[in-house]
Order: C-alpha cells, then sequence, then structure tokens
C-alpha cells in the first residue's frame, strides 16, 4: 500500500485532486467533503488540489469547494506531491491520457464513466493499473444504493429461485427535442451516444446483479441526423451516435434479457429500471423511485413495495429511519467510502478498471451485433 503522510491526530493523510468542475466535479467534491461525516474513516483526507482548464474558474472553484490549491493544467495536478487520489469528471475523451498519466504516477485513481472512448484505450487502462498495482474505482454511482444491495442479496441467497429474465431500461429525454443543440455527447469519438452516456450504466448494473452475459443481438438507430450547432443556431451538426439502442441479451447463467436505451423518452429524467424474474419471485427498481423494491413472491401474487432503510448496510450513515429517502450524491459518497476502504484493504466493493473494461467489452459487443445485425458472443472481442 502506498505511503501517506500523517495529520497532527496521527491518521494518515489523503491528498485529493480533482480534474473537472461541472456537475459532476462538484458531485466528487461533496462526496469527499461529505465521507468523513457520514463514516468512521481510517485516513483524514485533505482537499488538496483541484484543476480545470479555465484558469479563473479553477480558482474559483477551489475556493468554493475547499480544495487548497488551483491549476489550470491537469498534468501539474497529476504531478503534485500533494495529491494521493486523482478524481476524474472531464469529458470522457480525456479519461485516457490523464488515467494513464495518474496510474504511472502511482496514484490511486477514480474515473467517471464510461472508462474510455475506445474498447483498445480500456484495455490499455486496466493492464497499466494491474501492472502499477494502484487502486483504481470507476463511476457507476448507482450499484452503491443499498436497495440495490438488497437486490443482489435476494439473487444470490436463491430467494427468487433460478433467474430467468431481466428487463432493463434507461430512459431519459434531455436529448429529445430535435433543437437540442449538439455536445460532445454527440461525437462517437468521444464515446457519445445513448449507449455509451447511459446505457453504460445499465450494463455496469445488470452485470452487477445478473453475472456475465454471453452473446448479444441488438439494433441502435439515429432518430435525429442533425442538431444546431449551438443554442438557436440555424447551422447544422450531422450527428453519427445513436438517439436508442436495444439488445437482447444471454447471459452465462442461462439467463435471457433484454437491454434497451435513450435519450429521447419524453417524459423520463433518470429511468434506469429492471425487472428480474426467477422461477419463485420477481423484483423491480426504478432509479426514479431509488430508495423503494418491488417484490412479488411467487406465493404471494402481487407486487409488495420494500423501502429502504438503516437495516441496509449504508443507509444508517445518512438516516436512521426507513422511508426517509437517500439521494443521489448520497449514493456519490457512499461510492467515495467504497473508495477509501479499497485504498486501505478493507473492502472490494465498487467497480475497478478491469470491471469497467468488462462493461466496455459488453457495450463494444452490442455495438458490433448492431452493425453487422447478427448475435455477437462476448468472446469474439
Amino acid at each position: 500500500m502506498r505511503q501517506f503522510s500523517r495529520s497532527a491526530a496521527g491518521l494518515p493523510q489523503l491528498g485529493i485532486g480533482l480534474i473537472g468542475t461541472g456537475f459532476m466535479g462538484r458531485a466528487h467534491a461533496m462526496a469527499f467533503r461529505n465521507v468523513s461525516a457520514a463514516f468512521a474513516l481510517p485516513v483524514q483526507l485533505r482537499l488538496a488540489a483541484l484543476a480545470d482548464a479555465d484558469a479563473a474558474r479553477a480558482t474559483r472553484c477551489a475556493s468554493d469547494w475547499g480544495f487548497d490549491h488551483a491549476h489550470s493544467d491537469w498534468q501539474q495536478l497529476i504531478s503534485d506531491p500533494e495529491v494521493d487520489i486523482i478524481a476524474i469528471t472531464t469529458p470522457n475523451h480525456l479519461h485516457y491520457p490523464m488515467a494513464m498519466a495518474a496510474v504511472e504516477a502511482g496514484k490511486t485513481v477514480y474515473c467517471e464513466k464510461p472508462l474510455a472512448v475506445s474498447l483498445a484505450q480500456a484495455d490499455d487502462m486496466r493492464n497499466a493499473a494491474k501492472k502499477a498495482g494502484v487502486v483504481t474505482r470507476v463511476g457507476y454511482n448507482y450499484q452503491h444504493n443499498p436497495i440495490i444491495g438488497l437486490a443482489r442479496q435476494m439473487i444470490e441467497s436463491g430467494e427468487l429461485g433460478q433467474i430467468v429474465s431481466f428487463q432493463g431500461e434507461f430512459s431519459e429525454d434531455f436529448m429529445a427535442d430535435p433543437a437540442s443543440p449538439w455536445s460532445w455527447r454527440c461525437e462517437e469519438a468521444h464515446a457519445g451516444g445513448a449507449l455509451a452516456d447511459l446505457g453504460s450504466h445499465l450494463l455496469a448494473l445488470a452485470r452487477h446483479l445478473m453475472g456475465d452475459v454471453e452473446a448479444v443481438c441488438a439494433d441502435a438507430n439515429t432518430v435525429h441526423p442533425q442538431r444546431p450547432a449551438t443554442v438557436g443556431s440555424r447551422e447544422k451538426r450531422f450527428i453519427a451516435v445513436d438517439d436508442q439502442t436495444h439488445a437482447l441479451l444471454r447471459f452465462a447463467s442461462g439467463a435471457r434479457g433484454t437491454f434497451s436505451s435513450s435519450w429521447l423518452k419524453h417524459g423520463y429524467k433518470n429511468h434506469l429500471a429492471f425487472e428480474i424474474s426467477g422461477t419463485r419471485g420477481t423484483i423491480a427498481f426504478d432509479q426514479e423511485r431509488l430508495n423503494e423494491l418491488r417484490v412479488c413472491r411467487a406465493d404471494q401474487g402481487s407486487f409488495q413495495r420494500v423501502l429502504a432503510g438503516p437495516a441496509l448496510p449504508g443507509y444508517a450513515a445518512f438516516c436512521p429511519a426507513p422511508g426517509h429517502q437517500l439521494g443521489y450524491n448520497e449514493l456519490k459518497t457512499l461510492e467515495v467510502h467504497a473508495l477509501i476502504q479499497a485504498v486501505f484493504n478493507q473492502g472490494k466493493d465498487g467497480p475497478d478498471f478491469e470491471e469497467a473494461w468488462q462493461v466496455e467489452r459488453l457495450a463494444a459487443a452490442i455495438r458490433m451485433a448492431a452493425r453487422e445485425q447478427r448475435w455477437v458472443r462476448i468472446t469474439e472481442l
């Protein structure tokens, strides 16, 4: 394990370096600040440095969010001797150079999803991390939800019997309007499209709950092939990425599944949802109601609602009573807690670069299946 400096209280001291100041950067900053209040940690965290290409924004966000220093060059942050953990919250195409530099520096890497813009990059990243022996984690935060932990426990304990089917969907509507402008999410070279941007979360969750996928067939299409270059602009930019993707899945366990991702579906804001059926029951979940699981056991005949509460691991750190609700930022704090535990060899929860590569391989197989209009075995990639 990497050697850390010591705080005045005698605890190891971890310096946090954050790259990126958008929505996700702020979510990471909040999680690093909140985790010490929610959990007894074996370490003292210090918000050491923040980096953004906009020097003025970097300085302002560092001050507002409680970081000691600001950098306008991410490479300066990675080489900063006071930084031990690198949190990467930049657009997808920057994940690879930043993560590879951080791994080379021997530092823990906490990277947002998707891991990279190509399977080859993801493969390089997981191999480099394995060779360097550094701790890595990737921001598939939804699986840190305590109610998802309950779902996994029910599956693994056999409470639902033999699992026979998975139906999953991740839909939002932020690109439903054809007048919604082009952004980097519309670029294939930036790992854009509904499959990469939304669907990767669902694929990660499917693997977390159901295990390996053996083969896929798929269809993907672009509904709006042109979008305004900027808000209100008459200039149009051509769009090559998928607006929606649908797939059939064959799991190694023998279960069958369906998958869909869309950013065009009116009325949905964060509809990351699944139903998992077994020979003795069914469970259903929707991220828009993230504190509840619907459960139907074979002898009941109808669904019952199970609310998250302090009996589920992680929930009581934030609230002592059931039904009082955790939110998105609590899930991010739980993710950071798992990261800190991994750094100190106290747990292995959360996807690392190896698991994130598996998710990218599955997404690549879906793209190949859609392009070639055939069943694709995951081992082909």
